[in-house]
């Protein structure tokens, strides 16, 4: 692949709410994106390359022949998400909370090069957003 391409990528949840997951993660920071959402799919993005598809529970199955799982009830993935600072972390977190989502929903990790914390959105999805200090991972950032 070229330097210059730098992937985007896409990540797919099925939602029983299609609205309220909307609302939830318009409210924790990623912005709505109209042209790729409608009655069946909203698409939101958090920054220039990463990017939500809420896709109903009908949509999600034109995709896939496999059971939707309660995510409430069993982990399949766990997205972690590097933000700027600590303070960023807790207001993310405190964000979901207020917003519909399950905070801490795993041990917080604390370390001298690392804080993260942890949160589930309304249909059990869970997020990690951490803060690393760049500088302890040498070579391997």
């Amino acid at each position: 692949m070229p330097e210059s391409h730098s992937p985007k990528v896409f990540l797919n949840f099925p939602v029983a709410d299609l609205d309220r997951s909307a609302a939830f993660y318009a409210a924790i920071g990623f912005r709505p994106e109209p042209n790729f959402t409608d009655e069946t799919a909203a698409a939101l993005s958090f920054g220039d390359r990463l990017f939500v598809m809420l896709l109903t529970h009908d949509k999600w199955k034109t995709f896939t022949t496999k059971d939707i799982p309660d995510a409430n009830r069993s982990a399949q993935v766990m997205v972690a998400l590097s933000l700027p600072d600590r303070v960023a972390v807790d207001a993310m977190v405190e964000a979901a909370d207020a917003h519909g989502g399950t905070a801490d929903v795993n041990p917080a990790q604390e370390h001298d090069f690392m804080y993260g914390r942890d949160f589930a959105d309304p249909d059990g999805h869970i997020w990690e957003p951490h803060w690393l200090d760049e500088s302890a991972c040498g070579d391997a950032k």
